[in-house]
């Protein structure tokens, strides 16, 4: 049955079409026969009991600088849709919490769910599986994240709600900056900060594992750049081919079903030596680097899942 899908994202001219994740499910959207919409975060508005967007319909082409071709703009209930997917980037912010609220009214399937996208922010959700995790404190104190350094020595400080790598430092147990640093941070916003012990085996890539429906589908190693500790694509981390270990498994098994429960049909986490250091919801990447590794269509296990909820 052909659906009609609504992607709230960010303006679809932008997107890199041989990375970006959004794209990818819109082409195995396009390809089973649903027909396409778009619209950004900002043109999304609750219009007197009406959650509504203004957007355009959509075709998509892997063409590079031709990618997309637009209908007129025109204002549709978001009840009109069969499925609507929120896949704008971070940052977590009040704009996108609030889209979240609104969306929880839009009556029909959203995807991922927005409830639990706005209450599981991928470095808060990770702390209900203490065994899984580094060692790990979030705190404005000053005080308490002296005394975090001092208990582990080298630390990652990065904000609780950045994202793409953005803000994080690695910090020694003698380097002098974390007073300043944390001076920085006070200044940009009233939010804590997240503080983890470092895990040298960072250097050896950042795994990003996919799961559907919660369950794993596939993994891709993401290699800092030397003299880099992030390791995200977004400041120049390298993509390489990998394999989902035991470890991987059993992260997995604990996380799956409660991400299933809560409607998240595509989740990408992030393991560093065997520890989980972010599950993200928002919107996860790294379909098209595991489909062109591993060779298996990713999209449309992702497709396959919302369909199923469908029927």
């Amino acid at each position: 049955m052909a659906l009609e899908i609504a992607f709230q994202m960010d303006p679809i001219e932008g997107v890199d079409i041989d990375a970006d994740s959004t794209f990818r499910l819109a082409e195995e959207a396009q390809a089973r026969g649903h027909w396409l919409f778009v619209y950004t975060p900002d043109q999304l508005a609750f219009e007197e009991g009406v959650v509504a967007a203004r957007g355009r319909e959509v075709t998509v082409r892997r063409e590079r600088g031709n990618h997309a071709s637009f209908g007129d703009e025109t204002r549709r209930p978001l009840s009109d849709f069969d499925v609507v997917w929120l896949r704008q980037d971070p940052p977590f912010d009040m704009g996108y919490i609030t889209t979240t609220h609104l969306l929880d009214r839009a009556e029909t399937l959203v995807v991922n769910d927005p409830f639990w996208v706005r209450n599981y922010p991928e470095k808060l959700l990770v702390l209900d599986f203490p065994d899984l995790i580094p060692p790990t404190t979030i705190a404005r104190d000053l005080g308490t994240l002296r005394e975090f350094r001092d208990r582990h020595g080298d630390i990652i400080l990065k904000p609780l709600y950045g994202n793409g790598g953005a803000g994080v430092f690695k910090l020694s147990s003698t380097d002098g900056n974390l007073a300043s640093l944390h001076e920085m941070f006070s200044g940009l916003s009233r939010e804590p900060l997240i503080v983890q012990k470092f895990l040298p085996d960072v250097t050896q890539g950042d795994k990003r594992v996919i799961l559907v429906d919660g369950a794993p589908v596939g993994a891709i190693n993401r290699v800092p750049q030397k003299g880099e500790t992030r390791s995200n694509m977004h400041v120049g981390g390298r993509a390489e081919s990998s394999t989902l270990t035991d470890r991987d498994r059993e992260i997995c098994a604990a996380i799956g079903p409660l991400l299933k429960e809560k409607g998240q049909v595509f989740v990408g986490i992030d393991v560093i030596g065997g520890w989980l250091t972010e599950i993200n919801l928002t919107s996860p990447t790294g379909i098209q680097e595991l489909e062109r590794f591993d060779n298996v269509n990713i999209a449309a296990k992702i497709w396959d899942a919302v369909e199923a909820r469908l029927g």
